[in-house]
C-alpha cells in the first residue's frame, strides 16, 4: 500500500488553476505521469512546469472531450475537477442568468460524463475515478441553484458509476470541498456579500467561524484527499462522497 504514483497516468480536468492545479502538483510530487485538461491556454504552461502533457478543451463539447482524451492509451486515475460556479437566482429570468444556468449544467454534469465515458475504455481493474463535488452537493446556498444542482448530480453520478464500474474493478468516489481560496470561490464570496449588503471580509469571517477548524483552506490542502482516494490505501472505498471542509457541514 503506497501513495507513490510512479508509472501511473493521472488525467485531471480543470487543472490550470485552483483546486485542479493544487491536485496536479500533489500527484506530480508523487511521481505520476500527468495529462492536464482545461478550457484555457494557461493549462499548457502549467503542464510544462509540471512535466506533464496537456490539452485545451471545452469538455462540454463531445468532440473536444474525445480529442482531449485520445492521446492517452491507459488511464490509471481520472479526476473530474472542471466546473463552473456562478449565481443563478430563480428570481432572475433574464437571458444572462438562463445562459449561465445552461452552461453550468453543460460543464459540471454533461462535460464530466463525456470525459468519463471516453476515459473508461482506457481504464483497467485497479483504476480510480474521483469527481470534485462540493459541500453544496450535500447542502444548499441561496441564488446558486444551477451550481448546487450540478454538485448534487455529481454525487448521484458517483454512486451510479461506482455500481456500474465496480464489476470492472474501477472505483468511483467524490470529494466535497468546503471553502477553498480559489478565484471562483472568492468571486462567489464577493457576489454573496454584494447581494446581502454585507462586508466581504466580515462574511468570510462568518464562514470560517462556522468551521470546527479555523482558517481558510488553500488549493494545496486538497491534494492529500485525492491522493488517498486514488491509492491502494482506499482499495475498499467506492461510491462515497468525502467532505473536506474543516468541519463546516455535519456529515
Amino acid at each position: 500500500m503506497s501513495l507513490s504514483f510512479s508509472g501511473k497516468t493521472v488525467v485531471i480536468t480543470g487543472a490550470s488553476r485552483g483546486i485542479g492545479l493544487g491536485i496536479a502538483k500533489g500527484f506530480a510530487q508523487a511521481g505520476a505521469r500527468l495529462h492536464l485538461i482545461a478550457n484555457d491556454a494557461a493549462v499548457h504552461e502549467r503542464a510544462r512546469e509540471l512535466g506533464a502533457t496537456s490539452a485545451q478543451a471545452d469538455i462540454a463539447d463531445r468532440t473536444a472531450a474525445a480529442v482531449a482524451i485520445e492521446p492517452i492509451v491507459r488511464i490509471d486515475v481520472l479526476i473530474n475537477n472542471a466546473g463552473l460556479e456562478l449565481m443563478t437566482p430563480i428570481t432572475d429570468s433574464g437571458d444572462e442568468t438562463e445562459a449561465a444556468f445552461r452552461r453550468i449544467i453543460e460543464i459540471n454534469i454533461i462535460g464530466t460524463a463525456l470525459v468519463t465515458a471516453r476515459a473508461v475504455p482506457r481504464m483497467q481493474a485497479g483504476a480510480a475515478i474521483i469527481n470534485t463535488a462540493s459541500i453544496w452537493g450535500r447542502v444548499a446556498e441561496a441564488r446558486f441553484g444551477a451550481y448546487v444542482a450540478s454538485k448534487h448530480a455529481i454525487i448521484g453520478l458517483t454512486k451510479t458509476w461506482a455500481r456500474e464500474l465496480g464489476p470492472k474493478g474501477i472505483r468511483v468516489n467524490a470529494v466535497c470541498p468546503g471553502w477553498v481560496r480559489t478565484e471562483a470561490s472568492m468571486r462567489s464570496l464577493g457576489r454573496m456579500a454584494e447581494q446581502g449588503g454585507l462586508d466581504e471580509s466580515a462574511l468570510l469571517e462568518d464562514i470560517v467561524g462556522a468551521q470546527a477548524l479555523p482558517g481558510l483552506m488553500e488549493p494545496a490542502d486538497m491534494a492529500g484527499t485525492y491522493l488517498f482516494l486514488a491509492s491502494s490505501l482506499a482499495a475498499n472505498i467506492t461510491g462515497q462522497s468525502l467532505g473536506v471542509d474543516r468541519g463546516e457541514v455535519p456529515w
